[in-house]
């Protein structure tokens, strides 16, 4: 028997907000191969954030070419396949060609808030049927949003042509070669017409939205004979389809309960995972990351939707040049420092303001208000974190994935604050090392080949005292807008 033969690889694909990426894992967790396609965002101030459907397919298609072909004969060791994708953003397409008939309609846009108003009533009612606030990020108001003003959607709804959902499951009929039209629970989990009990589409909310129920595709467990992928002269089993920040859970391992998990990207999101569904708990989300026969994974979630979208907008917006380059510098002072109300993509948890005004607090020269920006991240994830603190059992320490956790300023300042020591892993590419232990079957071991950086809390009264002048003024700001 070869070495080829006994061994056996996982190809991930990881559809993300600036990239498309495809990374082959071994059956031990180590990386063998990965490529990389950068996709565009098309932003329309103040709300609209859309992305080109075709571009996401041929980027995934020439991503995972090149990192399968990277491999030689050793592709053939590559025994199944899955998807992982951005949450909340959604497409219409034929359900019968494929065709996409609008745009990616992205998790940032909030374009159906003002359609949203009249159903705050409902509020506590959807958030207990679907673990989710009434919010605009989410699917169904986009969908709704659609087939009120989207000529292509209208027509193939009536000629009988037309599908809806969430993206991964636009992408799962393109990709495969039997053309499923299928919904995992994570991405089903983020249209606000999913019941987070039944696990199925709920007939109240798709009432109450008037979104038809047989344009959305069939949910499934995450673990699913979902199709075939054909990746040059390979057919490749994709069996598992879940979201970004669901997969980012199980990139080390299966997710401790004494620990949160925070993936710092585009957006910031923290995560506890419970062996049960959780209590209710104010301004948090409640989500399935994970469902099959046997076990499902609930997670407590909290969502800071201006992250590495925030850094961006305080580049453009105070002019400066290299503030990737220049951030860890700055994060290393800690004087004249001014505030930073971070509304940017609209206040997630534990707020939930979708058109809240973005401020600076107190005056300050430029990279100080980039500082500012970048705390703000921080004092968002810590009000959500002494929120999770409050279940058993207590919390012992933070992972910290994602692009933005390269920052070591970030992740000292989220340590100090939060009481907790930060582990940030060498590997940084969470999702995708995520759906690959989905695909090994929750191995036992899934080891790092090399060890990360621990981050122990330090004393740090000056970064206490802006926290809480900080919460002071998001409170006033909040209940007087």
């Amino acid at each position: 028997m070869t070495d080829t033969a006994r061994e056996r690889l996982f190809l991930a694909l990881d559809q993300g907000g600036h990239a498309s990426r495809a990374l082959v894992f071994d059956q031990q967790g180590a990386l063998v191969a990965k490529a990389l396609r950068e996709v565009r965002v098309h932003s329309q101030p103040p709300d609209r954030v859309e992305q080109d459907p075709e571009e996401l397919v041929s980027s995934l298609q020439q991503a995972a070419a090149e990192a399968v072909q990277s491999l030689g004969t050793r592709a053939e060791a590559i025994v199944g396949a899955g998807l992982a994708t951005q949450r909340s953003s959604i497409v219409c397409w034929d359900k019968f060609t494929g065709a996409a008939l609008s745009p990616v309609i992205s998790w940032q846009d909030r374009r159906a808030q003002a359609w949203l108003a009249p159903l705050t009533t409902q509020g506590d009612a959807v958030h207990r049927l679907t673990g989710l606030r009434l919010s605009p990020h989410y699917g169904a108001s986009k969908l709704r949003w659609c087939l009120d003003h989207l000529a292509p959607v209208k027509a193939a709804l009536g000629q009988h042509r037309l599908a809806m959902g969430p993206l991964a499951s636009f992408l799962l009929f393109r990709l495969l070669r039997e053309k499923p039209l299928l919904a995992d629970p994570a991405n089903a989990g983020r249209m606000l017409l999913w019941n987070l009990h039944t696990a199925d589409w709920d007939r109240h909310l798709l009432s109450l939205f008037s979104i038809p129920g047989e344009l959305l595709p069939p949910c499934v467990p995450t673990h699913y004979a979902f199709g075939t992928l054909g990746v040059g002269t390979q057919a490749i089993p994709l069996t598992i389809m879940t979201g970004d920040q669901s997969a980012a859970l199980f990139a080390h391992g299966a997710p401790a309960p004494d620990a949160a998990y925070i993936n710092l990207g585009t957006g910031a999101f923290v995560q506890r995972a419970l062996g049960r569904k959780p209590d209710e708990t104010p301004g948090l989300l409640t989500s399935i990351v994970y469902r099959d026969a046997r076990q499902t994974t609930y997670v407590l979630e909290g969502t800071v939707n201006g992250a590495g979208v925030a850094l961006r907008w305080a580049e453009q917006e105070l002019g400066l040049a290299d503030m990737d380059g220049q951030l860890p510098n700055w994060l290393s002072r800690q004087t004249g420092l001014p505030l930073f109300l971070n509304g940017i993509s609209g206040l997630g948890a534990p707020f939930w303001v979708a058109d809240f005004e973005s401020r600076f607090i107190g005056d300050g020269e430029p990279w100080q208000q980039a500082v500012a920006v970048a705390e703000s991240i921080v004092f968002l994830l810590q009000t959500n974190l002494e929120i999770m603190k409050q279940h058993a059992p207590p919390l012992t320490r933070i992972v910290a994935t994602g692009g933005l956790a390269l920052n070591a300023g970030l992740c000292q300042r989220l340590a100090d604050l939060s009481g907790l020591p930060l582990y940030r892993p060498m590997e940084l590419e969470a999702t995708a090392r995520g759906t690959a232990f989905l695909l090994a079957g929750f191995p036992e071991s899934w080891p790092e080949e090399v060890s990360g950086t621990w981050f122990k809390p330090m004393a740090n009264p000056a970064l206490h005292k802006r926290y809480g002048d900080w919460r002071d003024e998001m409170t006033r700001a909040v209940a007087t807008r």
